[in-house]
């Protein structure tokens, strides 16, 4: 899982440490591939990601491209159903219930369960090896703020993976972030990107 929406929030150094070690065949779960060399959209210019779940592939005619040629995978998942997938990992549930994409092609294969006269589609959580997120600043213990639209996806990614790596802008000492306003816990962090120098 990449955090970000359109890059904010997105973790640049790591996506940038991934396309020098020449990483191939990864499957990334994102909001969206952003732009042409932009955030996750160095990865699929580097030709890194095999697969792609995301809500929209953002304004990149690479992924496009690629997706025509059938160089790359990509399911498309409504922007609510992705988070609820993420979130219901995280918080290990065995889906959710969305009346979206009923009676569409989104919903072949897929389950569809009645509840009070009403179809839903049952969507399968999604977890992740790897959580890759920025925040706006960190503690030594690794608890985490963010700022503006990174607050959409990255809270709920840090839930969902078996390691986080986190790549904040700002360390600061223990006790600097008030407690209300944390919102990933450092015990949830594995790794803690050190500041750019």
């Amino acid at each position: 899982m990449i955090g970000g929406f359109m890059g904010v929030g997105s973790p640049h150094r790591l996506i940038d440490a991934l396309v020098a070690a020449g990483v191939r065949d990864l499957t990334v779960i994102a909001n969206d591939t952003c732009r042409p060399n932009e955030g996750i959209g160095k990865l699929v210019a580097a030709r890194a990601v095999r697969h792609v779940i995301a809500s929209h592939i953002g304004l990149n005619p690479e992924t496009q491209a690629q997706m025509i040629a059938g160089e790359i995978e990509v399911e498309l998942v409504p922007q609510g159903t992705l988070a609820e997938r993420i979130r219901a990992a995280g918080m290990g549930l065995g889906g959710v219930l969305t009346p979206t994409g009923v009676g569409t092609r989104i919903a072949e294969g897929k389950e569809v369960l009645t509840i009070d006269g009403k179809a839903f589609l049952l969507e399968k959580p999604l977890r992740a090896d790897f959580a890759l997120i920025a925040a706006h600043e960190a503690d030594y213990v690794g608890n985490l703020t963010y700022s503006m639209t990174a607050h959409n996806f990255n809270p709920v990614m840090a839930l969902a993976a078996t390691t986080v790596i986190a790549e904040p802008g700002l360390i600061v000492p223990v006790g600097a972030i008030p407690p209300d306003g944390v919102k990933t816990p450092g015990v949830l962090v594995d790794h803690l990107l050190e500041r750019a120098h």
